[in-house]
């Protein structure tokens, strides 16, 4: 078994992408990141290779992002102003 955990809490998950736990919340919330509700109390985990998964998702979708929307050196010039 690797060093990495199979489970991470949303506090987990919020330190590697550096974003916060409200966040990662409202990921999983609106079913961007699947996670899965355990225990008693309803405690969330992100399976790690679900977390690799987002992840290199958005990288994806971030690419198509800067293809559609190309930088413009006027639009840099002009906001310099």
């Amino acid at each position: 078994m690797s060093g990495t955990p199979r489970f991470l809490t949303l506090a987990d998950v919020a330190e590697v992408l550096n974003t916060s736990s409200a966040q990662v919340y409202a990921l999983v919330r609106r079913g961007e990141l699947p996670a899965i509700k355990i225990g008693g109390r309803g405690q969330w985990r992100v399976e790690s290779a679900q977390l690799e998964t987002f992840i290199e998702q958005m990288y994806t979708e971030t690419k198509a992002f800067v293809h559609e929307h190309p930088f413009v050196e006027a639009e840099a010039k002009s906001s310099d102003s």
